[in-house]
């Protein structure tokens, strides 16, 4: 089997991370990524002025010490997680399908890019390729970005490949159970909490508004898990993190939810951030530094942050399994369940 060139390649992306915990690095990254009209739709012209006026003039400093305060001396954490995953992924698939696939990590912004995989994968002999973009619940800022990158990298190739893409997993049973799984786990371990708050990054309540289906993915995601955990509708909340500027973004925010479960004196809460499958700045630094300081502060008297899917078992089987699904037809032999 492993003389034979692969047909299939998969192309694994998540959103990326800066080089290194430094002004430079960062500036460098916040350039590319605030320059995406998916990530900032505003008239270009105003942004431009905004982002090269202020934005990068001032954030990449506070933010490089956000990055230092998380990085670990094998790099930043999301490019770490998501490498394991993409060795995992890969070793799965590996052992499951019947014939060989190509599989790529790339990253939206940074690197590695999306380019260097599209070209790894093609020089490798692929002709059919998988885009599976890393965000269980569909956003334009997101998803739609990485697929219009996509598409940017194909236009200058003249025998394209040919392509399917994934488009989110947000309430997949797979996803679901996955994420039930770590809460457990941390309920055995630390003893059941008297509230879960789930966090998921914000986006601009006009993205809601124009039909974007992020909101109600996300609440879809937050009510199957609390159904799956067996929890009543007082025992979880379901918040947003990460607002950014004057505009109102969706609700409730994450930061005032952890200040009034503080002031109510909530014993033990658990934090989870089923919107992220890997830890990364929003979830290591925003939750479980900066949150747990909220909480703590406002009257609450314990927090427990649940970490990300990472490279746990069940979350390599639930995207095995995903992908395999997605693939039926390209595959010359149906891959048992």
């Amino acid at each position: 089997m492993d003389t034979c060139p692969p047909r299939i390649g998969i192309l694994l992306v998540n959103l990326g991370t800066p080089q290194a915990p430094t002004p430079q690095a960062v500036r460098s990254y916040l350039s590319e990524f605030l320059s995406d009209p998916r990530v900032v739709e505003l008239p270009r012209a105003l942004w431009w002025l905004i982002l090269n006026g202020f934005v990068l003039r001032f954030r990449p400093a506070k933010s490089a010490a956000k990055y230092a305060a998380i990085w670990a001396p094998e790099g930043s954490p999301l490019q770490i997680w998501s490498t394991k995953q993409a060795k995992l992924l890969k070793g799965w698939l590996g052992e499951i399908l019947a014939e060989p696939v190509r599989l790529e990590l790339a990253m939206r912004y940074g690197k590695p890019s999306m380019a260097e995989g599209v070209a790894n994968l093609v020089k490798a002999g692929c002709d059919r390729l998988l885009l599976v973009p890393l965000y269980p619940q569909y956003a334009a800022s997101t998803t739609a970005s990485v697929v219009d990158e996509l598409g940017r990298i194909l236009a200058s190739m003249r025998n394209q490949p040919a392509l399917r893409t994934i488009h989110d997993f947000h309430d997949d049973p797979g996803y679901i159970a996955a994420l039930a799984q770590t809460v457990r786990e941390q309920w055995s371990l630390h003893g059941r909490g008297d509230h879960l708050l789930m966090s998921f990054h914000g986006a601009p309540q006009v993205t809601h508004e124009r039909g974007d289906p992020y909101y109600r993915q996300c609440l879809a995601t937050g009510k199957l898990l609390a159904a799956e955990l067996g929890l009543a509708t007082g025992q979880y909340t379901i918040a947003f993190q990460s607002r950014f500027g004057p505009a109102k973004w969706l609700q409730p925010y994450t930061d005032k939810t952890l200040q009034a479960l503080g002031q109510q004196k909530t014993g033990k809460l658990y934090v989870i951030c089923p919107g992220f499958v890997a830890d990364c700045l929003e979830t290591l630094e925003e939750i479980a530094m900066e949150g747990k300081k909220t909480f703590l502060a406002a009257g609450g008297h314990e927090f427990r942050y649940i970490p990300c899917l990472n490279d746990h078992p069940r979350l390599i089987e639930f995207l095995g399994k995903h992908v395999s699904r997605e693939l039926t037809g390209w595959l010359t032999a149906q891959t048992p369940e």
